[in-house]
């Protein structure tokens, strides 16, 4: 492992492991949990994506950063394009709607269940096979 990619592995591998603790671990669990209620559960899951969404923004930008120093071979730049665009399709595109209705759901409202938490998934996952890709592909660089 050479010294320039270094802290992509570390970024790509910590970024892998938040997406998996969260997404596929915490936030399924949460509504097992005795006691928790949909708006309970609703509220925690906000303020727990919010941060999670906060820390990989950072995450793809101190990647980026990392290879604006030592530029990555075009199949590690394309699989950690895949996971930076599937964050952004999440954040601009999904999560504005999960909001809305989270929002109706907090608010009292008996809104339907919503199809986006499954688009929302979908992209978690494509996420984290291109991080995977990515930090695999970074390990053998």
């Amino acid at each position: 492992m050479s010294g320039p990619w270094s802290v992509a592995i570390a970024v790509v591998f910590v970024w892998l492991g938040m997406v998996l603790a969260i997404s596929f671990i915490e936030a399924p669990l949460k509504f097992r949990a005795p006691g928790v209620t949909l708006r309970v559960g609703l509220g925690i899951g906000r303020l727990v994506f919010r941060a999670l969404n906060i820390c990989e923004l950072l995450l793809a930008a101190l990647l980026v950063g990392t290879f604006a120093f030592h530029w990555p071979p075009l199949r590690v730049e394309a699989a950690a394009g895949v996971a930076i665009g599937a964050l952004l399709v999440q954040l601009l595109l999904v999560r504005p709607a999960l909001t809305r209705r989270s929002d109706a759901v907090l608010a009292g409202s008996d809104a339907p269940r919503s199809r986006g938490h499954y688009v929302y998934i979908a992209f978690e996952a494509i996420k984290a096979m291109s991080l995977l890709v990515t930090g695999i592909l970074l390990l053998g660089a």
